[in-house]
């Protein structure tokens, strides 16, 4: 797809098809977050892959909105150095969103798609992934290929109208 044929295509999608994504299409994903910027290039993240069923089904406990993920066909679990400060934090989350939209579109561009989630259950999350304790889990990403239809370009009704959201200059 185009660039802004994706980004109009790209939906949370939380029912998959039981199907596996190539080697090739997951590691695209993957490098598109190896590629994404960040504040002073400090790259703040691991990323743990998860295609396995039962710890994908184990990390579908680690929060109420992440039962999804147990159905998915991968899941990238993005994990960072426990922050110096609240600032530090801030700019590890800012990263990060970064990170999990890169991910998201380039899983989109393939037809793949995705939907994000936090972690509540930190403890849980270090257990089944071997996580070590000077790291915690920002969030998670499922990857499948979409139950219900095809990834496409749509008009989005459900969507605030854009004159209400842009503000030009001044609010």
């Amino acid at each position: 797809m185009e660039t802004w044929d994706t980004i109009r295509a790209r939906r949370n999608v939380r029912a998959y098809e039981d199907r596996q994504i190539s080697q090739e299409h997951l590691e695209r994903i993957l490098e598109a977050a190896w590629r994404t910027p960040s504040s002073m290039n400090e790259q703040p993240w691991d990323f743990v892959v998860c295609t396995d069923r039962e710890t994908l089904r184990q990390l579908a406990e680690t929060w109420r909105y992440a039962r999804h993920v147990g159905g998915s066909a991968a899941t990238v679990v993005l994990v960072a150095p426990l922050p110096r400060d609240q600032d530090a934090r801030d700019w590890i989350f800012y990263d990060m969103g970064q990170a999990t939209l890169q991910m998201m579109l380039a899983a989109a561009d393939l037809g793949i798609g995705s939907s994000h989630a936090a972690l509540d259950d930190q403890a849980l999350a270090r257990r089944v992934l071997g996580i070590p304790e000077d790291r915690f889990c920002v969030g998670l990403v499922a990857f499948g290929y979409p139950a219900d239809r095809p990834l496409r370009p749509i008009e989005r009704p459900d969507r605030r109208p854009v004159e209400q959201v842009i503000h030009r200059e001044r609010w």
